[in-house]
């Protein structure tokens, strides 16, 4: 039961964590664009350094927060992955290239007859009538 209510306990500390985490990033990100319209006049590359370290710390509070360190695992175990993938020589992908373009003249061919031949089957039957 104690144990339980400790769970309790630390799931909500993390919670009240997390949503002071999302504040911080809304409060920053507002006073980014106040500031942006406030120093109008300043050289736009000061403004566009400001906005380069605020983008910093913005991502770095986002790691901060629950779904912001879910989002970076996800991105370490997807590059993981992609370094298991077997890519295609450059000659295996010229073949490949090459069989697929031949497939589509050689089915563009038989479709033309086709239509060739339909066309002159309608054209034959509406004449006989």
């Amino acid at each position: 039961m104690e144990q339980q209510l400790e769970t309790k306990s630390s799931e909500t500390k993390r919670s009240q964590a997390n949503l002071m985490w999302w504040i911080a990033i809304g409060v920053l990100i507002f006073a980014g664009i106040v500031l942006n319209n406030y120093y109008k006049d300043v050289a736009w590359a000061l403004r566009l350094s400001g906005w380069i370290v605020l983008s910093c710390l913005v991502v770095f509070l986002f790691y901060l927060t629950r779904e912001g360190k879910r989002l970076f695992n996800f991105a370490k175990e997807a590059k993981i992955e992609l370094n298991k993938v077997v890519w295609s020589t450059r000659q295996e992908t010229v073949h490949t290239t090459m069989i697929v373009a031949g497939l589509v003249v050689v089915m563009s061919l038989i479709l033309w007859g086709m239509d060739s031949i339909l066309l002159w089957l309608v054209g034959w039957l509406t004449k006989s009538n």
